[in-house]
């Protein structure tokens, strides 16, 4: 660079240059760089004419006065901007690729002053957990989101999905909505108020990859038991800012069916797995639960979502499998539901568990809760409504909350639901910045409360 080359010429015994580190990731645009000032201010020669050397004595304590600089205060993170950014990183999944978006949210947070590890669970793929420098008598607060994304889809998309264009109030791009505006939301909150949190109980954040495809991030933090304590959880997922107090579960399950085959002219000879198949398919319609409604959550629910039989027109299939999508709710056994399906179905069937996440549910009457609530309205102005309020889908608190041993948990994010996953998702701009605000006094809040 042009200041660093001008300062090594006329001052090449000094050593003193600036750098500005290129970002990561084949479409992570840059940040807005700070203009650093490379020139060495005046060298003070003592006054008596005394001089012993360039490299020492008075001389030498002069220029290291000189060069001290007092420490920068790192810019403010802008919620919107950083979600235009997350959303250039191309993270769907699969693959995934989340580790360039990784590393740009840590370069962001350590800059502004957290302390930041790197958990790297597979090539190209890692979770991030960074920390404010707290030291209170409780656990922190925990902000937790994935960059992960869903794939585009076969329609074609109104807009580049990767620009994280704004028309009419709305940030348009893959991941917007579910969930990297969100994910922006509370690093900007959080990394604002770095400084205001030292000393306190202050706040931890989980930032995941894999969160699309079974919560494997998530999951993977958990088993290595490097999360620490956290004393409430707060997950930035599409809600348009409504506080939600739950989620049921996910069991999704491969059932496979054996036959034998034969040519299509001679069926006799061979067992038609398809028909099999066709029986299971009758139970599974009329499959029972046999528990009593959550009040809120209500019944766990079954559906069938793929029926796989056969390689060609003319010959005897000899293997069927069924994917089983179950939404379960609190105090559902997932392991009894699978011999509950056994049971039923007979012992020709083979279950595989390919997604397996518990249901997530606080009481909305604790008290973390209710100021959860008085928080929304005074950002948004809308109450939580006469009934605490659930989300449809599963979230990374299926691992998280367990693995930080229970704690209440909400759900809370700029983004629509109705939008996830759609061509032309988006985000609206003026939730973004609710979004921000409500994290920002939740963990202000957090940080003042005895306890």
């Amino acid at each position: 660079m042009a200041c660093a080359k001008k300062t090594l010429t006329r001052r090449a015994n000094h050593r003193h240059f600036c750098s500005i580190a290129p970002l990561s990731g084949a479409r992570a645009p840059a940040r807005r760089a700070v203009r650093r000032d490379c020139r060495l201010p005046p060298v003070a020669i003592p006054s008596d004419g005394r001089n012993d050397g360039i490299c020492g004595g008075q001389l030498r304590r002069s220029i290291q006065s000189s060069t001290k600089r007092r420490p920068q205060r790192p810019m403010p993170i802008d919620p919107v901007e950083l979600s235009r950014e997350l959303i250039a990183f191309n993270t769907i999944n699969p693959p995934g690729n989340e580790l360039s978006c990784i590393r740009h949210i840590e370069k962001l947070l350590a800059g502004a002053g957290l302390q930041t590890s790197l958990q790297e669970f597979a090539p190209e793929r890692a979770n991030l957990i960074a920390r404010t420098r707290g030291s209170g008598s409780k656990s922190p607060l925990c902000f937790t989101g994935h960059v992960d994304t869903v794939p585009l889809g076969n329609a074609s998309w109104s807009v580049d999905p990767f620009a994280g264009e704004i028309i009419d109030g709305k940030m348009y791009g893959r991941g917007s909505t579910d969930m990297k505006c969100g994910v922006a939301a509370f690093v900007a909150a959080i990394g604002n108020m770095a400084g205001q949190l030292e000393e306190t109980s202050g706040a931890v954040l989980v930032i995941t990859a894999g969160e699309e495809i079974g919560c494997e991030g998530a999951f993977h933090l958990a088993r290595a038991g490097v999360l620490g304590p956290a004393g409430a959880i707060v997950v930035a997922e599409p809600t348009s800012n409504a506080a939600l107090v739950g989620h049921k579960g996910a069991l999704w399950l491969r059932l496979t069916l054996k036959g034998v085959t034969a040519h299509g002219s001679m069926p006799h000879l061979g067992v038609n797995a398809a028909y099999k198949a066709a029986r299971v398919l009758t139970a599974l319609e009329n499959f029972q639960f046999n528990v009593a409604p959550h009040r809120y959550l209500g019944l766990p629910t079954l559906n069938v979502g793929t029926v796989r039989a056969g390689l060609n027109v003319n010959s005897v299939p000899d293997l069927a499998e069924i994917g089983i999508d179950i939404r379960s709710i609190p105090g559902l056994d997932h392991s009894r539901i699978q011999e509950h399906l056994k049971a039923e179905l007979g012992d020709e069937i083979l279950l595989e568990p390919i997604v397996d996440v518990g249901a997530v549910w606080t009481d909305p009457s604790s008290p973390w809760i209710q100021q959860v609530y008085d928080i929304v309205r005074d950002v948004t102005g809308e109450d939580a409504g006469p009934e605490p309020r659930t989300a449809p889908y599963f979230t990374d608190a299926s691992a998280l909350t367990p693995a930080f041993g229970n704690p209440p948990t909400i759900i809370l994010g700029p983004g629509e639901a109705a939008k996830a996953h759609q061509t032309d998702e988006y985000c609206s701009v003026q939730r973004i910045r609710e979004a921000s605000d409500i994290y920002a006094r939740l963990a202000a809040g957090w940080c003042t409360r005895s306890g």
